[in-house]
Formats: structure tokens, C-alpha cells, sequence
């Protein structure tokens, strides 16, 4: 669900010439490593394109270009954070820059580090990984049904994503709106508006990410300590590795809202109340910094490697960090082997990005969080750059070769594309225009997003510079009737 509102493109340009002219020292005074000054001015697309230039960009030119006001960067590399620090503003149109202190929403990221404290608690005896939760559950109850007839939902799978629960995701609340417990989000009842966290498919049979299971996890381990949650997280995870401004308070408290960045729209505009209202703590109810993201990152890390660990011991952290329903771990995202491994997490949701990233048989890795919905460009790109200075052996830039299509190939893929709605009902389209030699592609209805140029593989089959893929079925006149964007299907309208 993303809110949006309208400024003109001369304003927005008023307000990025009002950025660079009053607050220049954010990006012209260089760090003083070298190898972080390389990062910032060599930012770059996932994807190459072989035969042409090499693209390269500072973070302020793609903070421009993507209506970015903030972010904030963590850098691991040796199992230690060699620097941080943060750009721009906390909200468009004040003076109030971004620190390494300053709160982000980590959203998503949240599940991750939730699951740490399911994983303390399990290592201490208190709870079993492989135990139907109801076993646990005393306030509420999962309730029954055909699916579970063989298999139960467990922790395990809860934090696997393959638990068989539904609700992918949650939309947000607004200062000021009606915000729902924790036992009308489980049963779906009103203010919430999700529909009731029920089992969908047979506990275990596939990866189905859900943060609706994060809400049942929530639940079982407030029952399970008799504690808030906010206060649990605080116990278990946050203070003993000493992330001291992050907490899963929602709404924000009072006190504290002058430390956070304010969400954006894709025009750079400030969203309503400021940033989203997350009662789905578990799921998403972080607020946090890069730096002590960054801290929780290499504590997972120092446990897997064998080193003693304030959370939790190399045994856990090896199991947390072993594919048990692909390409899920306990808690965290899981890709590549050996050297290669790497955890990850990210989060979305109206008016913040983030990511986070960990090598941990190389101790390298980043968290980068920013406070805007065009921002997950510039994470990409900002990454990709760490990659390459701190040699990531994963992550970097990939190459890859087009070719030239004739001026009817091209033609015959102009025109508007119907997507499925968003889930707030909003029409969502992809318009294919010509410019020359170029066929370019624009996504309408999920916020502001930018023209973003269509490279050919063949006739049918193109990619962005950012890796997603598309392709189109024609009929027999060579005119394009119907395209899928990734997994996504839609057709001409």
C-alpha cells in the first residue's frame, strides 16, 4: 500500500537545488577512508551493458534523480563496522540531516531479528522449534482446519516461511487512525485490515512468506514470557548487544519522534503523519539504525563462526543459517555457498526502504535504510558499489549482451500493459513508448517511478539495467497482446 501525493516537477527541482546550494557538506566533504569515497561516487546498475560505457553516479545525483531526501549507511568489513554515516535530510524541506543516529523503520527487517529471540528463548529450553504452537499459544489459539490434519505449524516453520500461513504483508496505519491489537490483527477483525491469519496450505509443503505468521509468533512469545513485546525484544536481543536506540514501540513515542526520518512518496513529498503506524511489531515494527542493524548482523555472524556470542551459541546460529525451505533460513533470506553465503533481509513499505546484507565466513557486509518509496534503486546501486570496494564475492555487477531490434520489432511493443491491481484497488499498468532507438518502460499506479530503458535479449524477451526481466507474447501481426514482468502477467489493454 503506498500513499501518494502530487508536487510538480518544478518544485521538486526547487527543492533539490535548495538541498545541493544550503547543505553541501553531506556530500563534499569526502571521508576520510578512501575506500568509502570510492563507494560514494561509484555507484552502479546491477547489470552492464556489454559493448557500452560504464555507468557510474555519486549517491547525490541518485538521490536526486529517485526524490531520495535521506539515508543512512552501515559498512561491515572484518567483522567490525569500518564506517557509518548518513545524507541528506530526515524530512524534505527542513535542516535536520541524517546521522548514524538517526531512526529509520526497518520494516521487514523486523522478522529477522524477531526470530532471534524465538531462538534464544528455544536455546534456553523455554520452547521447542518443532512443536505444534498451539502448545504454546494461551491468549489465542490457530484455529483447526483440514490442512492440518497431518502437519502442524511449527516455529520452525514459522520462521521458514513455510508454515502454511497466509497474509503476506501489512499495509500500515496513520497517526490518528483507530490502530488494532495484536487479537483483532490475528482474527482480522476491525480496525485491522487484513483478513483473519489462518493456515492456507499444508504446514511445510512450501516457501510462502507470510507476515501474518510473524504475528502468530508474536503472540506465543508474549505468552510464553508473560511480557509486552516491545519489552521482551528489549531483554532478549536489543539491549544485550547494546542496539540502545532501537525499539519496537508503535506508534513511536512521543519523546523520541524527533530522532526518526519522516517516510516520502515517490515525488520527494512527506506522507501523511509522517511514516507509518506498525501494531504488526514482530512483523514490522522495528525502529532502528543501520549501525545497530549492522551490530546484530555481526553478532549472528561472530556465533556462526564459532565465537561466543551475546545471543546465541554457534550451534543455533549454524541452524539459522542452514536452508530449511528454500530460500529460507530461521529468520533470515539465504543465498550462495562457502565464501558465498550470505544472509539478508529487506523492507518495504510506504515511505521507507532498507536492506540489509552479511558474508559471515568473511565478516564483510552493509545495511543500507533510506526514507522514500523510489529508494530501492539507489539501495541497489549503493550496494553494488559496496560489493566491488570491500570484494564481496557475490552482489556485484553482472554483464550482459543486446541486441539491435528493427523499427517494427520495436513498434509492435508500444502500448499500455494492465497488471494486477495494487492492494489498495489502484489500476497498476506498464507503458511501453518508443524514443529513437530505444523502447522504454514505465510503471504506473504503484507510486512515482521513472522511465527505465528496456534492453533486448530477442525479439520477445528484454531486462532493466536493474535485473527485472520481461517478456512479450505477439500476435500474428508481430504486435505484442500480452507481457509478464518477472512473474507478473499482464495484457494490452
Amino acid at each position: 500500500m503506498i500513499f501518494k501525493m502530487t508536487l510538480s516537477h518544478a518544485f521538486l527541482l526547487c527543492c533539490f537545488a535548495f538541498w545541493a546550494a544550503e547543505i553541501p557538506k553531506s556530500f563534499a566533504q569526502s571521508p576520510a577512508d578512501p575506500r568509502v569515497a570510492r563507494v560514494l561516487q561509484g555507484l552502479r546498475p546491477p547489470i552492464a551493458i556489454k559493448g557500452r560505457p560504464a555507468v557510474r553516479w555519486t549517491i547525490a545525483e541518485r538521490m536526486a534523480a529517485n526524490n531520495v531526501p535521506g539515508v543512512s549507511i552501515a559498512i561491515i568489513d572484518g567483522g567490525r563496522i569500518v564506517w557509518a554515516g548518513g545524507f541528506g535530510f530526515e524530512e524534505a524541506g527542513t535542516r535536520e540531516s541524517v546521522t548514524p543516529s538517526t531512526l529509520f523503520e526497518a520494516q521487514s527487517i523486523s522478522k529477522a531479528v524477531t526470530a532471534t529471540a524465538t531462538l534464544v528463548l528455544a536455546d534456553s529450553g523455554r520452547l521447542s522449534l518443532n512443536k505444534d504452537v498451539n502448545t504454546y499459544l494461551k491468549s489465542w489459539r490457530l484455529p483447526d482446519n483440514q490442512l492440518q490434519v497431518q502437519e502442524k505449524v511449527t516455529l520452525r516453520r514459522i520462521l521458514s516461511h513455510s508454515a502454511g500461513l497466509n497474509v503476506g504483508s501489512f499495509g500500515g496505519y496513520r497517526l490518528g487512525d483507530a490502530i488494532p491489537s495484536l487479537l483483532q490483527i490475528l482474527n482480522g477483525e476491525k480496525p485491522a485490515d487484513n483478513v483473519p491469519i489462518r493456515v492456507e496450505a499444508v504446514p511445510g509443503s512450501v516457501s510462502r512468506y507470510s507476515g501474518g505468521a510473524a504475528e502468530v509468533e508474536q503472540q506465543l512469545l508474549e505468552d510464553v514470557t508473560g511480557e509486552p513485546f516491545p519489552l521482551l525484544m528489549k531483554r532478549l536481543v536489543l539491549e544485550p548487544i547494546g542496539m540502545t536506540l532501537s525499539t519496537y514501540e508503535q506508534p513511536l513515542p512521543e519523546a523520541r519522534r524527533k530522532e526518526a526520518a519522516s517516510g516520502h512518496d515517490g515525488e520527494g513529498a512527506v506522507v501523511s503523519g509522517k511514516w507509518p503506524v506498525e501494531p504488526e511489531l514482530a512483523a514490522g515494527g522495528l525502529w532502528t539504525t543501520p549501525t545497530e542493524l549492522a551490530r546484530w548482523a555481526i553478532e549472528i555472524t561472530k556465533a556462526w563462526s564459532g565465537r561466543p556470542s551475546q545471543l546465541i551459541p554457534t550451534k543455533t546460529a549454524k541452524e539459522m543459517l542452514t536452508v530449511q525451505k528454500d530460500p529460507f533460513g530461521l529468520g533470515v533470506e539465504l543465498q550462495g555457498t562457502g565464501r558465498a553465503l550470505n544472509f539478508f533481509h529487506g523492507g518495504s513499505i510506504w515511505g521507507f526502504r532498507a536492506f540489509l546484507v552479511m558474508f559471515p565466513a568473511l565478516g564483510k557486509g552493509a545495511v543500507v535504510m533510506a526514507n522514500a518509496d523510489r529508494a530501492d534503486a539507489l539501495i541497489d546501486e549503493l550496494t553494488m558499489s559496496i560489493a566491488v570496494e570491500y570484494q564481496w564475492p557475490a552482489r556485484t555487477q553482472s554483464e550482459r549482451t543486446v541486441v539491435t531490434l528493427t523499427s517494427m520489432q520495436m513498434e509492435g511493443l508500444v502500448g499500455t500493459f494492465s497488471l494486477p491491481p495494487a492492494p489498495s484497488g489502484t489500476p497498476v499498468t506498464f507503458e511501453v513508448s518508443r524514443q529513437g532507438g530505444q523502447l522504454l518502460g514505465e510503471l504506473k499506479g504503484l507510486g512515482s517511478y521513472p522511465k527505465t530503458e528496456l534492453y533486448a535479449v530477442s525479439a520477445n524477451s528484454f531486462f532493466t539495467d536493474n535485473g527485472i526481466s520481461f517478456v512479450f507474447t505477439r500476435d500474428t501481426s508481430g504486435r505484442a497482446v500480452k507481457m509478464q514482468m518477472g512473474e507478473i502477467e499482464g495484457s494490452r489493454k
